[in-house]
């Protein structure tokens, strides 16, 4: 009995130190060796060498100067990266249908001479509620608001768009997508690093 303690607690004291000590650092070190932007949260520095954002999370535009994100459903405010999680609410739900609604008459009201249809990913969340991307569409959808809040050429903003606007991963995963902090620091001037 007290040779399979010992064992036991031998056993266990292995696990411990494998896969909570040296496992986690050998793969932070590996992290902050190969990939340390990414390890680090792929984040990103204003002109005071402060950070203003990350590439990885979203965070919410109302400015009509700026193109806005897609919603956040986290709480308790959008983009909170500790409380990651859509809304769980199904496409029948009134609550859901209520705010899709309410976001439909925001921009309709931020640029009521825009008729087109207004693209999903402007009036529903991710499932992380971190999304940092919209669709070209939906980038495109607010060119005119945008043009004229800065006044600005509507061509150079969709060139600025199509600059932004990363391809499918491999050709073949995912749906092109443009990162709309990326997409509103290079309108306000600010060169942003990959």
């Amino acid at each position: 009995m007290l040779r399979q303690l010992k064992t036991s607690i031998l056993t266990l004291f292995m696990l411990i130190l494998g896969t909570g000590l040296l496992y986690p650092l050998a793969i932070t070190a590996i992290g902050q060796t190969l990939f340390p932007k990414t390890a680090n949260g792929s984040l990103i520095y204003g002109k005071d060498g402060k950070p203003i954002g990350s590439h990885l999370i979203g965070q919410p535009f109302d400015d009509p100067k700026y193109f806005w994100s897609r919603p956040s459903a986290t709480g308790p405010f959008p983009y909170n990266a500790a409380a990651s999680s859509g809304s769980n609410l199904g496409p029948t739900n009134e609550t859901l249908l209520k705010a899709v609604h309410d976001r439909v008459d925001a921009l309709r009201k931020a640029d009521p001479d825009n008729k087109e249809a207004i693209p999903v990913d402007l009036v529903t969340a991710s499932a992380s509620g971190l999304d940092p991307h919209i669709s070209p569409a939906a980038a495109l959808y607010q060119v005119q608001r945008v043009a004229r809040a800065r006044g600005v050429a509507e061509g150079a903003l969709k060139e600025m768009i199509e600059r932004h606007t990363q391809a499918r991963l491999f050709g073949l995963l995912g749906e092109p997508a443009v990162n709309v902090l990326e997409l509103n620091l290079e309108l306000d001037g600010l060169k942003v690093e990959p």
